[in-house]
């Protein structure tokens, strides 16, 4: 796991800027695997970066019988969130996709979330009272909005989940903000801040001064400078991570 420094540093980025560096260091296919395949929302743009690692669970509003047949379930869940390391985000596979019915998350749960060391959550499902959330610091990425909270009901947890065409394993490091999320294997770990850090300041060494610094050129000189930024981007990257990726 990455120390708390060490995610604070990743928080200061948006998740595109840590995908280019996640992009160096992983094996997976990294055009179709470990990112949301699906549109989300991010209910508190404002927020800004959520990063943490994943605490997971399904629920079904629609089905009582999840509320009769286990009474204590929420009780047995906060447990297993509450033993978890954090910072947490709580991952949320809704059952009743896409005929959703009721909102696992509203003020009460994001205020006992955010007390068990959980930053916010990605459901693939529903949210209601999103100020009331918003002011207990708990951020939410959701398919969408819903008054009704239904038979929300924790069914099984510490699982892995698929939300938004994406499957998370719990324990994994999460990455989002109002592009979507990241799920960072555990192997990418280790080399994803370095990455992060080098893509990033190799753009703004390379390609985002010449595309800025058009003053007194012709239109043929701004090209060739671009063209030229783009080559010395793609040298810089391709020196320390040999591969193919964007504008290498």
């Amino acid at each position: 796991m990455l120390t708390h420094a060490e995610l604070l540093q990743l928080k200061r980025w948006n998740t595109p800027t840590v995908y280019n560096g996640w992009e160096q260091v992983t094996s997976c296919a990294a055009s179709t695997e470990a990112f949301n395949r699906e549109e989300t929302r991010d209910y508190m743009p404002q927020m800004g970066v959520m990063v943490g690692y994943a605490v997971t669970v399904v629920c079904q509003p629609s089905q009582r019988q999840h509320k009769d047949t286990t009474p204590n379930a929420f009780n047995d869940y906060w447990a297993y969130v509450a033993a978890q390391p954090g910072p947490k985000i709580v991952v949320v596979q809704d059952l009743d996709k896409p005929a959703f019915v009721g909102a696992f998350w509203g003020e009460i749960n994001a205020n006992i979330h955010r007390s068990l060391g959980c930053v916010g959550t990605i459901i693939d499902g529903c949210v209601r009272d999103i100020d009331e959330m918003c002011n207990a610091g708990f951020k939410a990425l959701a398919a969408r909005s819903c008054v009704g909270h239904a038979f929300s009901w924790p069914v099984r947890w510490g699982c892995a989940v698929e939300v938004f065409g994406t499957t998370i394993q719990p324990g994994q490091l999460v990455h989002a903000d109002r592009h979507g999320f990241l799920a960072i294997p555990a192997a990418d770990e280790a080399g994803l801040l370095e990455a992060t850090r080098f893509l990033d300041a190799s753009e703004c060494a390379t390609m985002i001064p010449a595309a800025r610094e058009s003053a007194g050129r012709s239109s043929a000189e701004h090209l060739q400078a671009i063209a030229a930024s783009c080559a010395a981007y793609g040298e810089r990257v391709r020196t320390r991570f040999p591969g193919t990726s964007e504008w290498k």
